[in-house]
């Protein structure tokens, strides 16, 4: 069953930094997904991104394949992964790139290196600003994250996406980004015109209720990840979301803002009491998200 959602729209840009935090905290707790308009990022660079992105793509698979993805960067074939490892199709209709700061970043074009570069400058700059309304949004310091250590040399990543439009003939289910939660703090998505992403926000009741999420021009759809709903004890939400092929080929850029690999992940003090004691026990960062490759592609 799939429905239409609206999601709440965060103006990043606003002065009131109190009420821009507790829209979030709602958004976060009743979504776990929101929009984010006025980022600053210019859309000659947004555009740059998805055209580099697509001229990637249409390299002939043995040139893409030299940058097999390696230690969490590079190229990932179609059905290399399956998000959903209990499903037992074929991987995801999907071929990805995965490039950090610097590593996985070479002049794989002519523009590719600078334009990428650029990107995930302004995307890490919106991402820690939006981590600062969040921890407003928990009763904590702005710069709680900065202070714990999580934004001292993030594990951040950007993913390339590309979801081929062609449906394949099978009497079984097809998933261009089968049923996930996103493993880190925080995911800042672009995507074009093309539909197909869907949300589920009660992931533990059956049958599972899917809505649509439509393109925002302009926004940010920002989604909260597992070491998030872990921080806040579970009133943060780390919904689960797939990608529905349509039969016309999709791009989508995410902006993953994981933390550092060393930073320790434990119920924050703001989120647990006598009556509401931690759920999860304390994690490194860097373990839970390896972890979590670890199954996605060992299926």
């Amino acid at each position: 069953m799939e429905t239409s959602l609206v999601l709440p729209i965060v103006d990043i840009s606003s002065p009131n930094k109190i009420t821009t935090a507790q829209l979030i905290r709602r958004a976060c707790v009743e979504h776990g997904f929101f929009y984010v308009k006025n980022h600053s990022i210019p859309e000659e660079l947004i555009e740059g991104v998805f055209r580099e992105s697509k001229r990637f793509f249409n390299l002939p698979v043995e040139d893409k394949m030299v940058s097999l993805h390696r230690d969490f960067l590079g190229y990932t074939p179609l059905y290399a992964e399956k998000l959903d490892p209990s499903l037992t199709t074929i991987g995801d209709s999907k071929e990805s790139f995965f490039l950090g700061s610097s590593e996985g970043v070479r002049d794989l074009l002519p523009s590719w290196r600078q334009t990428m570069e650029c990107y995930y400058k302004n995307a890490l700059s919106v991402g820690k600003k939006l981590l600062g309304l969040i921890a407003l949004a928990l009763d904590l310091d702005e710069d709680f994250f900065d202070q714990i250590g999580a934004l001292n040399d993030p594990a951040s990543v950007v993913r390339l996406i590309h979801y081929p439009g062609e449906m394949i003939s099978s009497d079984v289910e097809t998933y261009g980004a089968s049923a996930h939660s996103d493993y880190g703090t925080i995911t800042l998505l672009l995507t074009d015109e093309v539909p197909g992403l869907q949300v589920c926000r009660e992931k533990s009741k059956q049958p599972r209720i899917w809505e649509d999420v439509p393109r925002l021009r302009g926004a940010f759809i920002v989604n909260i990840g597992d070491l998030m709903e872990r921080w806040t004890n579970g009133l943060f939400r780390s919904t689960l979301h797939r990608v529905m092929p349509v039969g016309k080929e999709r791009y989508s850029v995410a902006f993953f803002l994981d933390p550092n690999p060393d930073c320790n992940v434990e119920c924050l003090k703001t989120c647990c009491s006598e009556t509401s004691p931690a759920r999860f026990p304390p994690i490194l960062a860097g373990d839970y998200i390896k972890e979590r490759f670890r199954i996605t592609y060992a299926t």
